[in-house]
């Protein structure tokens, strides 16, 4: 069985509950603040390692308060924390505000804008393993990771959030791309809704496709479509009762990753994070919501 090693962000989520969210320059009265660990990084790490696969996280934590929860949270999920370092900035923090179980997210990077190449070359990849990255570290230290993890034969998987332009150089290092459809359109340039069919996202998507490339895109209760070589593939969305979708998204992308490091085809590995995103989803939090692998299996061999 391979290995998951994700390279990326380690927040504190700070969120603050109401019945709405406030229009601009308008207050609302909040229900309650509640901390949660999170960061993408530390949410996809999580997932996978509740799958039961060996995982690694390489990152960076301040020394304050924050910093200092966030690793022992994080040690007790058998997640392996060697690869991440203390600096002196302070830990990565996001405000969140959630209202009738939609989020809208602030990001303050702290420590993890500080994360670089020689934090994510360290560790060495072999073929098997996977290497997972997102868009809340600088990109010159995502770029090193992937070019190591090529190297060492491991297959790289890109989540390209929070939504920024990704260039062709780095683009060139990715194996499978996971986005929404938010992150679609911003890579494209395409005008892109809940409402459209799915066929309009498989063209939205083929300027992001390289040889051999997978494009996997995230489409919320709709499910997740997925290009792999010349096949598209829909694994439909589950209905659920959606209490807070923060995480949701690096639920899919952890448990995906584990899915591919444990040997699953990709269309057995889409169907998994599918279900296991569908759990997430009715949890309050982002990392303390991803399920655990008895979980997922529960309710795949239910829908059996």
């Amino acid at each position: 069985m391979g290995r998951v090693f994700v390279a990326g962000s380690i927040n504190m989520d700070v969120v603050a509950t109401a019945e709405r969210h406030p229009k601009v320059g308008e207050t609302v009265a909040g229900k309650e603040v509640l901390y949660f660990p999170g960061g993408k990084g530390a949410n996809q790490a999580l997932a996978a390692a509740k799958q039961g696969v060996l995982t690694t996280l390489i990152g960076r934590l301040g020394t304050d308060a924050f910093g200092r929860d966030l690793r022992t949270f994080l040690a007790a999920q058998s997640i392996d924390l060697g690869s991440v370092r203390d600096t002196d900035a302070p830990t990565g923090t996001a405000i969140i505000t959630l209202a009738n179980s939609d989020n809208t997210i602030v990001v303050i990077p702290g420590a993890n804008a500080h994360v670089d190449a020689t934090d994510v070359t360290a560790a060495s990849l072999a073929k098997g393993d996977v290497a997972v990255s997102q868009f809340e570290i600088p990109l010159p230290a995502i770029a090193a990771f992937f070019q190591s993890a090529r190297a060492g034969g491991a297959t790289t998987i890109l989540n390209p959030a929070p939504a920024r332009a990704v260039t062709q150089d780095l683009l060139a290092l990715v194996d499978i791309l996971v986005l929404n459809e938010t992150e679609l359109g911003v890579l494209t340039g395409a005008e892109l809704g809940e409402k459209d069919e799915p066929m309009y996202f498989i063209e939205a998507a083929r300027p992001l496709r390289g040889k051999g490339r997978t494009i996997c895109i995230t489409l919320g209760r709709r499910g997740v479509l997925a290009l792999v070589g010349g096949e598209a593939i829909l694994v439909p969305g589950r209905s659920v009762k959606a209490v807070d979708t923060t995480g949701a998204g690096d639920c899919f992308v952890g448990a995906l990753a584990a899915q591919l490091a444990g040997g699953k085809s990709m269309r057995d590995a889409l169907t998994y994070a599918n279900a296991a995103a569908s759990i997430c989803v009715q949890r309050m939090g982002a990392a303390p919501s991803m399920p655990t692998a008895a979980e997922v299996n529960e309710i795949l061999s239910a829908a059996r």
